[in-house]
């Protein structure tokens, strides 16, 4: 077990990790990098503020809905206004790109290394910016994608070109620099009963492909992923690996952090870093191999850019 003291390093000492993360990602022998929300977040895909009114505001009036995140959970009354709500989030999470560069920074900074991407994410801004998809594992699902809601089926489908359907069917414009809404246009808040997605095999409705419970279909590409991640640390196990995490909360500690803490105790070759602006810590055992940023992701990497160069 873990000693539960952590250390919380100063703000002033920031630049002094950057350049000894800097050197250990240039002598690591491999890379796993372990990716949450706030990485899109610090890339500008917020769920909350300013982006959420622009896009949800009349959802905000009519039912109190405070952010996207807690839109997810609301007991709509019907299936119209329940893929209303999701064609949007999905459109403007999944299918536009984030507005900050920061993954782009990422991909800069280890592209030339053995790297493998261990995430949370589900709105697929690693591909969109450029990495492997073959060194990518979405533990936790993907916008892109949904299920049976039975499920009679252990398989996803894409949804592009029907959620595209639908948020026209509200009134936005689909353009290249995102959702607009044409003036005055009202929107409508609910699609047409055509557009609901039904499930093709039992016809029962289609549902997200996230791990919010029970019935999250681990589909084939999600096993394909899961042995390419057993692979990866399978050929790198004792050499110098530098288990890198992101803007990982403590929602779920034991999909990345505690594995990544653990990994990096029995290695002796290995080391931790973390970058996180509010959760950035490591148990007393793992110290002395630790590297704690408390700083915005983004502006850490490019600091990171800096040092290397």
């Amino acid at each position: 077990m873990f000693s539960r003291i952590r250390t919380q390093p100063s703000t002033a000492a920031s630049w002094d990790r950057i350049g000894k993360l800097a050197r250990v990602l240039e002598s690591a022998d491999a890379v796993l990098l372990g990716a949450g929300s706030g990485l899109s977040s610090s890339a500008g895909l917020t769920y909350s503020g300013e982006r959420f009114e622009r896009y949800f505001g009349d959802f905000q009036k009519k039912y109190g809905i405070p952010d996207m995140y807690s839109g997810g959970f609301y007991p709509f009354d019907s299936l119209e206004t329940y893929w209303a709500w999701w064609s949007r989030q999905i459109w403007v999470n999944r299918y536009e790109k984030a507005p900050r560069p920061v993954y782009e920074a990422l991909l800069d900074l280890i592209r030339e290394k053995d790297y493998f991407v261990l995430t949370t994410n589900v709105d697929h801004q690693f591909q969109m910016a450029g990495f492997d998809k073959r060194r990518l594992f979405y533990t936790q699902g993907d916008y892109g994608l949904w299920q049976c809601s039975g499920p009679c089926r252990q398989e996803t489908d894409e949804n592009g070109e029907a959620v595209r359907r639908m948020v026209e069917a509200q009134g936005f414009r689909v353009t290249e620099s995102g959702l607009e809404l044409p003036e005055g246009t009202r929107l409508k808040m609910s699609v047409p009963p055509e557009l609901v997605p039904r499930c093709p095999r039992c016809g029962r409705p289609m549902t997200m492909n996230l791990r919010i419970d029970d019935t999250f279909v681990q589909d084939e590409g999600w096993y394909a992923a899961a042995r390419r991640y057993e692979d990866f640390l399978r050929r790198h196990r004792g050499l110098k690996v530098l288990f890198w995490e992101l803007g990982v909360g403590g929602n779920t500690p034991v999909i990345i952090k505690y594995p990544f803490w653990q990994m990096t105790r029995e290695n002796p070759g290995a080391v931790y870093a973390c970058i996180n602006r509010e959760e950035s810590f490591a148990p007393e055992e793992i110290q002395s191999r630790s590297i704690c940023i408390p700083e915005d992701i983004g502006s850490a990497l490019r600091q990171l850019a800096g040092a290397g160069s």
